[in-house]
């Protein structure tokens, strides 16, 4: 449904938001021809990117103890975080983690907007940092390549346009590569590149899917991604408010739109309607529309916008970093209490995953007594139950794992070797006997707590209980 709505005496159909700016009245794709972006802060953008891309190219070569950094291996349920290796034993702490961010994505939203879209987001970054990029070597500025695809097919059309695609595709193939290295390890994927095709071929064809589903998204689907594909797209429209931080058009500095003729009283506001702003925009919006959807909040808008008002002679400002209410207000965006709030609770959900991550424990044990097997008298003044351990080592290091009461109270008889070897990232088990004295033993259950010892270091202590007979 169309509506009209009036600010400043000017009125402005409402008709953007039945539809998105990528598809026409007929439902074809409109291609966006963006102009590139200048001024201060794509220049800060662009230097952060350079950093990303480090950070991204050279995370799987770090290693801690032997380990990488971050490893994601769904095949074998392994991940690796911070140089910590999780095993499906901890999936707890991954709904833990998973609970924490989608937290951390409301708070921080509902705060600072869709800053992390148009900062940090992997598919911006790599979208208009590198692919534009090269799009822009390749084939110039907006104008020149909107003029490119519309002319015949010529042998300059023909290089340019192969050459984009061929430069799209090397760079998509070289992600797919340090993309799967964070899933199977760099190691294994050294292989995969050295080794005869024929010995992982699986591996290759991985490769070659995984760089054909960059090349689709960075030549073709663009812009799409975060306007249709994406769910924190759609969610920013429930968790934005009035208060939270977005990119605005300040309507009531820019209405109404125009130039005053020299004989003609200046009645128009700043904005000179050069429509620099949707030139820029990589997802095709007009942001002097309001907040939409498809404002990934690259700050493009903004730099071109500071450009036309230096030119002018006006302000800087015009579209800027605000909020629904500063606007209407007129005063500048503040860092409010309400956004002091959001970054503790944010810094705080950080905080507590950061804990539960670094205080995990690196054996994992679970004791139980074998069943269908009661107690045994060992003559008239000792009892013993059987017990089987399971054990899941998650160091690098191989664990010869002894077992004490911790109380002293009795003593404890391993079956087979007086201790148990756990594999370094594996997992071991045995079966041992726990032997108390009949005058400890004065309920049915008793508690215990067995102490684990790697060595001459007790590195956890089980509870579990101890079956008596019943006392009369």
């Amino acid at each position: 449904m169309r509506t009209v709505i009036e600010k400043n005496a000017v009125k402005i159909e409402d008709s953007f938001r039945d539809h998105i700016a990528t598809v026409d009245d007929d439902g074809k794709r409109k291609w966006i021809y963006a102009n590139k972006p200048k001024g201060k802060l794509y220049k800060l953008r662009t230097y952060l990117s350079l950093f990303y891309f480090a950070a991204f190219f050279s995370i799987p070569f770090i290693k801690i103890d032997g380990r990488a950094l971050f490893l994601f291996n769904v095949t074998t349920a392994k991940f690796i975080l911070f140089g910590k290796v999780f095993w499906p034993q901890d999936f707890f702490i991954l709904g833990l983690g998973m609970i924490a961010f989608i937290l951390f994505i409301i708070l921080f939203t509902a705060a600072f907007g869709r800053l992390f879209c148009g900062w940090a987001c992997p598919q911006t970054n790599f979208m208009e940092m590198m692919f534009r990029k090269v799009e822009y070597w390749i084939e110039g500025d907006a104008p020149r390549q909107k003029m490119l695809s519309k002319g015949p097919w010529t042998a300059e059309k023909i290089l340019k346009k192969g050459g984009k695609h061929l430069a799209f595709f090397m760079l998509s193939f070289i992600i797919a590569n340090f993309f799967l290295a964070y899933v199977i390890g760099i190691e294994e994927l050294e292989k995969i590149v050295t080794a005869p095709m024929s010995r992982h071929a699986t591996g290759f064809l991985m490769l070659l899917i995984f760089s054909g589903v960059f090349y689709g998204v960075y030549a073709f689907f663009r812009e799409q991604v975060c306007t249709v594909i994406c769910p924190y797209g759609r969610l920013q429209s429930v968790l934005l408010d009035k208060n939270s931080m977005i990119v605005a058009y300040d309507y009531k500095r820019g209405e109404a739109r125009g130039i005053a003729k020299k004989s003609e009283e200046n009645i128009y506001g700043d904005c000179i309607n050069c429509f620099a702003c949707v030139k820029v925009c990589p997802t095709g919006i007009d942001i002097r529309d309001g907040v939409q959807m498809e404002c990934v909040g690259c700050t493009a808008c903004i730099d071109a916008c500071n450009n036309i008002m230096d030119r002018i002679g006006k302000p800087q400002g015009l579209i800027r970093y605000a909020s629904e209410n500063s606007i209407a207000t007129g005063e500048p965006l503040k860092y409010t209490s309400r956004m002091k709030m959001y970054t503790a609770l944010c810094s705080l959900v950080v905080v507590i995953l950061a804990a539960i991550l670094f205080t995990r424990k690196d054996v994992n044990a679970t004791i139980m007594r074998t069943p269908g097997i009661l107690y045994q008298e060992r003559g008239a003044d000792s009892i013993s139950n059987l017990y089987n351990i399971k054990l899941a080592n998650k160091t690098i290091n191989v664990i010869p794992l002894s077992i004490q009461l911790e109380d002293g109270n009795g003593k404890i008889e391993i079956i087979g070797r007086q201790v148990i070897d756990i594999a370094k990232e594996g997992q071991g088990s045995g079966s041992f006997f726990v032997v108390l004295p009949r005058s400890a033993v004065h309920d049915r259950k008793t508690e215990l707590k067995l102490a684990l010892y790697a060595g001459n270091n007790k590195i956890a202590v089980v509870k579990t209980n101890f079956l008596g007979p019943v006392s009369d």
